[in-house]
């Protein structure tokens, strides 16, 4: 006499009403994994507009403080250097100013480069494991490694 599990209880529904009862489980899924890539992909833009806003008031006062004190430093070499020849304390700001901005041009650059594209990886990533999933007919942290 061999052991049997007990077999669990018939579901009464028919073929045709379990295949609607899919689909429409899809279709929600679908929708949920839309809404999901909008909101991140929202969430990465304006995080970058903010970011953008901030940077661009920020260096708006620093470039008027900047200005100020480069000026002052140029009269300053005027002053102790120069003499008569007050163009040549802005010549060397101006080479200043062209070194600072390259700088600041590359880490902006950097910047941007970090947060672009704006793309909705987390979404991409369950849409990869619903899709294993409903190949595969068990989840992917079920599956055991083959040796």
């Amino acid at each position: 006499m061999s052991y049997e599990p007990p077999r669990p209880p018939a579901d009464d529904r028919s073929v045709g009403e379990m295949v609607f009862d899919v689909s429409e489980r899809v279709s929600t899924l679908v929708r949920e994994e839309i809404e999901l890539a909008k909101t991140e992909v929202s969430e990465k833009v304006s995080s970058l507009l903010r970011g953008g806003v901030v940077g661009i008031v920020a260096g708006t006062f620093a470039f008027l403080g900047l200005i100020l004190l480069m000026h002052s430093i140029a009269w300053l070499l005027n002053d102790l250097f120069f003499g008569d020849n007050f163009w040549a304390g802005f010549l060397i700001e101006a080479v200043l100013f062209f070194a600072i901005a390259a700088i600041a041009g590359l880490i902006a650059y950097r910047a941007v480069q970090a947060g672009a594209p704006p793309t909705p990886d987390l979404a991409i990533e369950e849409g990869r494991r619903i899709k294993q999933t409903l190949e595969a007919g068990t989840t992917p942290a079920a599956k055991e490694p083959t040796p």
